[in-house]
């Protein structure tokens, strides 16, 4: 709101405000004064007229009655007068008189108002209405009915007086009011202006004061402003241009400087590349006679030394190793620093991962006695995906450190699973030791290169200072982070986190089922003893803890397997006699886990069979043993140790738009004992998931109708088990950036055509929870694999020389077809029957596609022939149905013209082949 239109408010604003609360109240007392002055006219005649009525009414002078009640009628205010008993009926009534009044009636003169007449009411006394009965009396009352016309009109005409008066107030107040405003508000408004241009850059405008002191006052102050503002940009301006000046000097040097360090930068590039380059070659030199040196050496190991030989030779070996190691971790570092390292995306089984490290480490870990501990807990998925190789290199790395500073105690490897999305499982995994520990000073330099925690633990222990940098990269290259903690002689830990690809989300089976075996465990070494525990309850056995050796001897009755977990203490002379009574006293298979090098297992006999093998024991090796040694022991038919199944295991739906395809896989799944359910499209599947109980589905993705994404979006969109039902992907494309689209998209995993049968048998033990055992055919003793897909450069190969090459391959050749067929004579020829039944309905509709050149249907029908020919032995239309499709994905419709002839030439050899050699045949 400006400063004008507040004053004006103000000086209209309070004289009128002032009126009208002056109006209103003068207002309000006007009309009390006249409703007042009426009651007390009213009350006065009535109290003087009360005794003649009251007369009148003894005597009964009704005449009378109506002559007294007349002159109170005449009375302008009175509209209406009546005379009512105590019961309130009217005795007498002159004009319009208003309903009976409200009980109980007045004992004094009482005015009740309503909204448009009031009533007065008069009691007049009691009369004896029975001249007989002195007793009997009635009471009257006069009404009066006063109409309010009279005051409202009153009230109005005042009210308009005073509406008059204040509408001339304001409009005096206003001719005055607005030229002072306008007098006071005028030198304001050039002040603003001024500002206004002052800020507008025209320091040049002034202003001429006026009006009163406090105004001139401002306007000289704004007027010495403008004059500050104008010295300021010439100031500014000589600023400027000298600042520009010395700019444009300083532009030219370093001009100059950035060539001559771009000129150094490409000495240093060169250099570096010069660095690397002789670095791997050099390494690759080193390595070359370095191997034969560590391979010699371990065939001279084998012959008869003396021990001073033999000790001579453990140094050169130690020495070649670790010059070995120091070549590897400088390659690794170089590539590293040149960002050249590469990181792979496969599946990760981290259970199987720490065991092999476990494993490569034992012996130095079994030298000291130390105990390698695994413990990889069961809320980590088994299906993720990421490079083992790297995390493997990692996790070496920890553990190899932990066992080179750790004298005695353990060394315990943790993998927990810190975070899980729908897209991506944070794994945390941790490597805690009980050797010398690390101060604060040594923790700080701790991941640097060519640096150890201790200058003196590198000439003690070795080392090229390269091992943490690197494993620090790779962890972070990897999307995680890695920490230490520790204390000087209290132990280490190493923990860093992984970001890997879910595929599942799904905690991990039990790799067997006991089915309730009680299992005696022997364990020293606590840690140890509480991992076998949970591990051997899991696979659902009953574990009986035996806390001492003496309790080993009298073991109970009902127990079906000892398991020994000993040390190289338990290996004395001694205390080897005391095991061996242990043992023969024992009546179950006996399993001993030896923390000790394989050539220092004792030899020991167990009576009733058994197995001894040294710590520490992969996972899958610990079950394997105590399957075999349970299994022994039992009948055939109730020896069997079943991984954990369920009712959905043996079900498996295959959708493909391919007969042929749908054919193969039928084949393979059955021969492993499995019931295939095939569907030819997606909506096909839909209408089976309804009424089956389906364990994994087989998905081919590009289908006519809904492709296999869309079908498999539409089979987790059931609900229920659909949400967690394993569905694979079958594609003829593996490149990684597709196959990361298809799980990214749902698929849980990805088999790739043509399917080869090692693949196969992994991908159905890792999503059925079983190893599924293969029924050999009749018709071969041998199960040659299908022939794998070809690798990106190979299929760039094939492209390029995809219009010549197929001229040179056979039309048909039966071998292939049996190869591809898994050896099976028969399906082989069903396969290139069913190609031969849809080869004029494919070629037609290829050529329609091709004549409207209508993209996607020739795409869809190629793909569709590409599939067929994959598993037949029909080489020359396969690899130009290859080609073709691949081109058509890499450079459109237009370069496909070429190869659409050569297609169409091979269709004919092919339909010439089968009217020579195929009519003939069958």
């Amino acid at each position: 709101m400006s400063l004008r239109l507040r004053l004006l408010l103000l000086l209209l604003g309070l004289p009128l405000g002032v009126g009208i609360a002056y109006g209103t109240y003068d207002i309000y007392a006007g009309r009390q004064e006249a409703r007042q002055a009426l009651v007390t006219r009213i009350a006065d005649v009535t109290t003087t007229l009360a005794p003649a009525f009251t007369l009148a009414l003894d005597e009964a002078r009704d005449e009378h009655l109506r002559q007294l009640a007349q002159r109170l009628l005449d009375i302008d205010e009175v509209d209406a007068v009546s005379i009512r008993d105590d019961d309130g009926e009217a005795v007498l009534s002159l004009g319009e008189t208003q309903h009976a009044p409200d009980r109980p009636m007045p004992a004094q003169g009482t005015l009740q108002e309503n909204a448009q007449r009031w009533r007065w009411l008069q009691p007049l006394g009691t009369v004896n209405t029975d001249q007989d009965a002195s007793d009997e009396v009635t009471a009257y009352w006069l009404d009066v009915d006063l109409g309010t016309t009279a005051l409202t009109l009153a009230f109005y005409r005042q009210l308009a007086g005073h509406g008059m008066a204040g509408l001339v107030l304001g409009l005096l107040l206003f001719l005055v009011v607005y030229p002072l405003s306008r007098r006071l508000t005028r030198p304001l408004q050039h002040q603003i202006d001024l500002l206004e241009r002052l800020n507008g850059g025209d320091y040049s405008a002034r202003l001429a004061p006026r009006g009163a002191h406090e105004l001139a006052t401002m306007g000289h102050q704004l007027n010495a402003l403008g004059d500050h503002m104008m010295r300021l940009r010439e100031d500014t301006q000589a600023q400027i241009d000298q600042t520009t000046f010395d700019l444009r000097e300083s532009m030219e040097t370093i001009e100059v400087k950035n060539i001559e360090l771009d000129m150094a930068h490409r000495r240093a590039l060169e250099a570096n590349r010069i660095k690397s380059q002789f670095l791997a070659n050099i390494s690759h030199e080193i390595r070359t006679p370095l191997n034969g040196i560590i391979g010699f050496c371990k065939l001279l190991g084998r012959s008869a030394l003396d021990s001073r030989q033999r000790e001579w030779l453990e140094q050169v070996q130690t020495a070649s190793d670790n010059l070995l190691s120091l070549i590897s971790d400088v390659l690794d570092f170089s590539k590293i620093e040149a960002g050249k390292l590469e990181l792979e995306t496969v599946p990760v089984d981290m259970v199987t991962l720490v065991d092999e490290v476990l494993g490569l480490q034992a012996p130095n870990a079994q030298r000291k006695s130390l105990h390698l501990l695994s413990l990889v807990y069961d809320d980590v998925p088994d299906q993720l995906l990421g490079d083992p190789l790297r995390i493997k290199q990692v996790l070496t790395n920890l553990v190899n450190n932990a066992v080179k500073f750790t004298e005695r105690g353990e060394i315990v490897v943790r993998v927990m699973l810190d975070d899980l999305s729908a897209t991506s499982t944070k794994l945390r995994i941790s490597v805690r030791d009980t050797g010398i520990g690390l101060d604060l000073a040594s923790r700080e330099r701790l991941f640097q290169a060519f640096s150890q925690g201790d200058a003196s633990r590198s000439r003690k222990y070795g080392g090229t200072g390269l091992g943490l940098m690197i494993s620090k990269r790779l962890v972070e290259q990897m999307g995680g982070e890695i920490d230490v903690e520790s204390e000087s002689g209290e132990g280490t830990t190493f923990t860093f986190s992984l970001t890997l690809i879910a595929t599942q989300q799904r905690e991990r089976l039990p790799e067997l089922n006991l089915g309730g075996y009680r299992i005696g465990l022997f364990e020293a070494h606590s840690a140890s003893r509480r991992a076998f525990t949970h591990l051997l309850e899991r696979w659902d056995a009953r574990v009986v803890s035996l806390p001492s050796r003496d309790a080993c001897t009298t073991p109970p009755p009902e127990i079906d397997l000892l398991v020994l977990g000993l040390t190289q203490d338990d290996l004395r002379p001694r205390e080897l006699t005391a095991w061996r009574e242990v043992l023969d006293q024992c009546a179950c298979p006996g399993l001993l886990l030896v923390n000790a090098d394989p050539f220092e297992l004792p030899d020991l006999t167990l009576p009733y069979g058994g197995e001894i093998t040294t710590k520490p024991v992969s996972r899958r090796g610990l079950g394997n043993a105590i399957n075999a040694l349970l299994t022994s022991e039992r009948e055939p038919a109730s020896a069997v140790v079943e991984a954990p199944s369920s009712t959905l295991a043996g079900k498996v739906l295959v959708v493909d738009d391919t007969p042929s395809n749908r054919l193969l896989v039928k084949e393979l799944l059955q021969d492993r004992g499995l019931t295939p359910l095939l569907a030819g499209s997606g909506e096909e599947a839909l209408a089976m998931a309804h009424g089956e109980s389906i364990a994994l589905v087989l998905m081919d993705i590009q289908m006519p109708g809904m492709n296999g994404v869309d079908t498999m979006k539409a089979l987790r969109a059931l609900g229920g088990d659909w949400q967690r039902r394993p569905i694979v992907a079958l594609t003829a494309h593996a490149l990684e950036e597709e196959r990361q689209q298809l799980l990214r998209d749902g698929m849980s995993d990805c088999l790739i055509k043509p399917i080869r049968e090692a693949a196969l048998d992994t991908l159905l033990e890792r999503h059925l929870g079983e190893t599924v055992e293969t029924v050999e055919p009749a018709a071969s003793d041998t199960r040659p694999t299908a022939l794998p897909s070809p690798s990106p450069d190979e299929a760039a190969t094939q492209e390029a020389q995809g219009d010549t090459a197929g001229d040179e391959l056979p039309v048909v050749d039966m071998q292939l077809g049996m190869r591809m067929a898994g050896g099976r004579e028969a399906l082989a020829h069903d396969m290139l029957t069913l190609l031969f039944e849809h080869l004029d309905e494919s070629e037609q509709a290829i050529h329609a596609a091709w004549v409207a050149q209508d993209a996607e249907a020739f795409h869809e029908q190629v793909h569709r022939l590409n599939g067929a020919c994959r598993y037949c032995g029909v080489p020359q239309l396969a690899l130009l149905a290859e080609t073709l499709e691949t081109r058509f994905k890499a450079q459109g419709l237009e370069a496909c013209e070429g190869l659409y002839t050569s297609l169409q030439t091979a269709i004919t050899r092919l339909r010439e082949w089968q009217a020579q050699h195929w009519q003939t045949e069958h």
